[in-house]
C-alpha cells in the first residue's frame, strides 16, 4: 500500500493529540486510519468487513498480475517447484 503525509492543525491536531495521549490509539498513524474507517461506515462504502478485504485481495491480486505480465515477477509450475525443494 502507499504511504501518504496529512499535515494537520487547530482542532485536528489537538485531537489526535488527545486520543493518543488519553490511550486509545498509540499513534497518531493509528488515530487518522480509525477515522479513515468511520468514514467509509458512515457513507456505507462497503456492507461489511468481508467485503473490504475482498476488494483489498482483488486489487493485490491485479498489481501481482501487472508486475508479471512486466516480467517483474516469474511464475514456476508446481513441477519445478517440487523439482527446486526436493519435494515429492
Amino acid at each position: 500500500m502507499g504511504n501518504s503525509l496529512v499535515r494537520m492543525e487547530g482542532a485536528q491536531e489537538l485531537i489526535v493529540d488527545k486520543l493518543t495521549k488519553n490511550g486509545f490509539y498509540k499513534t497518531r498513524s493509528e488515530v487518522i486510519r480509525a477515522g479513515v474507517l468511520e468514514l467509509a461506515a458512515k457513507h456505507k462504502l462497503f456492507k461489511n468487513a468481508k467485503e473490504i478485504e475482498d476488494e483489498l485481495v482483488v486489487k493485490k491480486m491485479r498489481k501481482i498480475s501487472e508486475e508479471i505480465r512486466q516480467g517483474k515477477r516469474k511464475v514456476f509450475t508446481e513441477a519445478k517447484v517440487k523439482a527446486k525443494y526436493g519435494l515429492k
